[in-house]
């Protein structure tokens, strides 16, 4: 169950991109001279994530189930050039028979997103970013939006509510973003001993420390947990 808070973060966060996205307006400040219907960059839910996942974004789909690309020499708009970012943006991303302005569009909307959530609550935006909630932040953010480069490294630090072994446990400090109330978390070690627990019916924000005597980590209902400082 998502924080009340962040779900209705998300659809102030959809509203307002929508109405400032244009086709002309980027999120790293760069425009497209074309236009074209906006796609749409709605919010998924965030699946947990999975053991030893290498990545805390949600499913994609296969290579073999994908539609051909635009090959990237006609990756043109309608009228006008798209820019040397943008177009970079758009290798590998638009359909054959889409209009690549409307993809384009897509991270644009991302990137507004994102600069209004993290004015609202940054570790929120962050929270979005990791679990997925706002989906393709990291190809966006790369070519589009530079200036919240930072928030997508914290975010693939981040642990969203599943179970972690392995390479994904990382010692160090972390804090819960938009908990629910039944927000609960475990720490294991060696032989599945329990090493630390607990659980919040209150929707407060709580620290844990992951020592490195963890072999695994799990949590329901926390939303995500976000690094403190430079631990995790």
């Amino acid at each position: 169950m998502r924080s009340p808070f962040l779900a209705g973060a998300v659809v102030v966060i959809t509203t307002a991109a929508l109405a400032a996205c244009g086709s002309s307006s980027g999120g790293g400040g760069e425009k497209a001279a074309a236009t074209g219907p906006a796609a749409s960059a709605g919010p998924v839910a965030g699946a947990p994530a999975q053991e030893s996942a290498s990545a805390p974004a949600g499913p994609r789909a296969s290579h073999s189930s994908e539609p051909p690309k635009t090959p990237t020499d006609q990756l043109t708009p309608a009228t006008g050039t798209f820019t040397k970012k943008q177009k970079k943006y758009l290798v590998d991303r638009v359909p054959k028979g889409m209009d690549p302005a409307a993809v384009l569009q897509t991270g644009q909307a991302t990137c507004d997103r994102l600069t209004y959530l993290v004015k609202v609550d940054r570790d929120t935006a962050i929270g979005a970013v990791a679990t997925g909630e706002i989906a393709d932040a990291e190809p966006a953010v790369t070519h589009l939006c530079t200036q919240h480069e930072e928030l997508v490294e914290q975010a693939s630090r981040a642990y969203p509510d599943g179970t972690y072994k392995g390479v994904r446990l990382r010692p160090g400090r972390y804090r819960d973003v938009a908990p629910t109330k039944n927000c609960g978390w475990e720490i294991t070690g060696a032989n599945g001993r329990n090493l630390a627990s607990g659980s919040t019916d209150d929707g407060k924000r709580t620290r844990i420390t992951i020592p490195e005597a963890a072999r695994a980590f799990t949590s329901t209902g926390c939303y995500a947990w976000l690094p403190e400082g430079d631990n995790g």
